[in-house]
């Protein structure tokens, strides 16, 4: 209980520019990957649908226009458009170490 109630709190505070910036790389390789395959928000929300995911195109474009998601629904989308891997090529903050 004191772990759900710690996330529940956690989600209503302010996101760091750390998080925010990890939303748009998520964002920006989502947006990659339909350009490459020559996909449209609508090509997507059809994908999505056959998988038992309900979204409308308005609704899509709002997640990926703020680039609040969660990595369940990218890796929904991902799935769903067929691809099965990709290469991270973001930078990491300074302050960040390295594991």
């Amino acid at each position: 209980m004191v772990l759900a109630s710690h996330l529940m709190t956690s989600a209503l505070l302010p996101q760091t520019s750390f998080a925010k910036a990890r939303g748009q790389d998520a964002k920006a390789i989502l947006k990659a990957e339909l350009k490459r395959r020559g996909m449209t928000y609508a090509d997507l929300v059809a994908r999505l649908e056959a998988h038992g995911v309900s979204e409308t195109e308005a609704n899509l474009r709002n997640k990926l226009s703020r680039g609040s998601f969660t990595a369940a629904f990218f890796l929904q989308c991902l799935l769903a458009i067929g691809c099965e891997s990709i290469v991270l090529n973001i930078s990491r903050s300074p302050d960040s170490r390295s594991d």
